[in-house]
């Protein structure tokens, strides 16, 4: 199959004043159209980059303290930026990122952390690994072998928790489209209470999508020192705000963290505690106040970010 190619260009302002039910059933719609590419995806069967280009809108919400004929232009001057097409060998800055990132991978791969610990303002999570799990970053490579880069810009690794092992209280530190001021408690897995200041008959409605959909699909590692972060900006965009902060996601699970995950069946998913759901959506976590430790099978916590930073080298 050829590279596709996915540009998605937001303005969330376009929601403003619609019925939340009216939303919630055109989520729905589009995710029932779209999930034979969602399920490649998932499976690693295609090559493929999604890109967020600017539009005036979406523009007007990013920079709305400068002159309204300078928004669409800075907005594409800090895209620049922050996907290193300003450096003076972007190609080469790209090929180190990447590398980097998979340093990382390999570096928690071997440790096989049984479960990581995340505390921060408001957060007290524990998140369980399955068993034999892959760190992946955002460089991947299709099962027959073509190496690409999924999201465009990218700063995350990311893993697949156990859908039955999340217990504790977890706040979000950026809104999720009309969600703001989100907050959830999983017990044994689950969400089992969910607030938020605006948007919650909405959040409520994501989680009747399905049973999979208050289980978590995925935890993903962000240091708040990526160019993105730093560029101190709120983008009102999954795409680029979930490469600000550390993230989780509820529903569907990363199928490639898991082991021969790609070729499973639903029910062996499920088996291992992969989640399955039509849905997968990402929500901010981290900050610069952001604190993770890997806890090995024997109990020992070793750190893993201190303060929204890498606590260890590669």
């Amino acid at each position: 199959m050829d590279q596709h190619y996915s540009f998605h260009s937001s303005d969330e302002d376009l929601y403003n004043g619609i019925d939340l039910n009216l939303i919630s059933k055109f989520a729905g719609s589009c995710i029932k159209h779209y999930k034979p590419l969602l399920d490649l995806r998932h499976q690693n069967a295609m090559n493929y980059t999604i890109i967020t280009p600017p539009n005036s809108g979406w523009a007007d919400k990013v920079f709305p303290h400068i002159p309204q004929n300078e928004r669409i232009e800075k907005f594409w001057d800090t895209m620049f930026e922050i996907c290193r097409v300003k450096q003076q060998d972007p190609t080469s800055a790209w090929r180190g990122h990447i590398n980097q990132l998979q340093s990382r991978c390999e570096y928690l791969n071997q440790k096989q952390y049984n479960t990581l610990k995340m505390t921060g303002p408001g957060t007290d999570l524990k998140v369980g690994l399955i068993e034999g799990h892959t760190w992946k970053s955002g460089g991947l490579k299709t099962q027959n072998g073509i190496n690409f880069v999924a999201n465009f810009p990218t700063e995350e690794i990311m893993n697949t928790p156990h859908k039955d092992k999340t217990e504790g209280v977890v706040v979000a530190t950026k809104p999720v489209g009309v969600i703001e001021d989100l907050k959830l408690t999983f017990s044994e897995g689950k969400v089992v209470e969910a607030t938020a200041s605006k948007g919650e008959e909405y959040l409520h409605k994501i989680f009747e999508t399905d049973e999979g959909a208050t289980l978590l699909g995925e935890v993903a590692l962000v240091p708040h020192s990526s160019p993105i972060s730093q560029s101190g900006l709120l983008f009102y965009n999954i795409m680029l705000d979930e490469n600000v902060a550390c993230h989780l996601a509820l529903g569907q699970c990363i199928r490639f963290c898991i082991k021969n995950g790609e070729k499973m069946s639903d029910d062996d998913l499920l088996a291992v505690g992969g989640n399955i759901s039509d849905i997968h959506q990402d929500f901010m976590i981290g900050s610069n106040k952001m604190n993770v430790d890997g806890i090995l099978e024997d109990g020992t916590a070793e750190p893993i970010m201190r303060n929204g930073e890498w606590a260890f080298k590669v």
